[in-house]
């Protein structure tokens, strides 16, 4: 809601970028953010960056990147421009919200994507995930800090595989496994006491 409320339906939009080196895009961006509103907000894999703003420009933009090189880009079917500067409003009335929760500190580290790094407090926890609401994602960052600390197996929980696809082009031999309804988190959970 909150999200919303800063950029309303329409005045907002999130177009995926693929082959184009992303340099490019971000340079591009931020030559047409002088006049509209647009930045790279997601860091997906290598090939593959969102970009986010004003609809009209994430519509110039496209326009820019194609003519610079890119394979294609697509219109996502999104509400609103996230991760953006433009969520900037929202996230600050998600911190108020912030304040008012009572936080645990964590038993693990979790890697912020917005750092591509760990934090392992709560307070570092909550700092992140204010800034993430207006900041890009580094998803192929965070990825590939966990593969340096070791990691070789991904879980996604949740619909979808997305993110399994993202993990395949951002580094070859990982292993990962999607579960999006209770059986298959069960047979996730079964293979994992197995060894698989």
């Amino acid at each position: 809601a909150f999200m919303q409320e800063a950029v309303p339906v329409g005045e907002g939009a999130m177009a995926a970028v693929l082959g184009l080196e992303r340099g490019k895009i971000v340079t591009i961006c931020e030559e047409i953010s002088q006049t509209s509103p647009v930045q790279a907000v997601n860091f997906n894999c290598p090939g593959q960056t969102v970009i986010a703003g004003a609809t009209a420009g994430v519509k110039k933009a496209t326009e820019a990147l194609t003519a610079a090189g890119a394979a294609k880009c697509v219109i996502l079917p999104v509400s609103a421009p996230f991760h953006s500067r433009l969520m900037l409003p929202a996230a600050e009335k998600l911190k108020e919200e912030f304040e008012r929760c009572s936080w645990a500190e964590p038993k693990w580290p979790i890697v912020a994507n917005v750092s591509a790094s760990a934090v392992v407090s709560a307070e570092e926890i909550r700092d992140a995930l204010y800034e993430q609401t207006f900041s890009p994602v580094l998803w192929e960052s965070s990825v590939l800090y966990m593969v340096d600390y070791g990691v070789d197996t991904f879980l996604e929980l949740g619909p979808g595989e997305v993110l399994c696809g993202l993990i395949k082009r951002c580094r070859k031999g990982l292993k990962q496994m999607a579960a999006g309804e209770p059986e298959a988190l069960e047979a996730m959970a079964t293979a994992l006491r197995e060894g698989a």
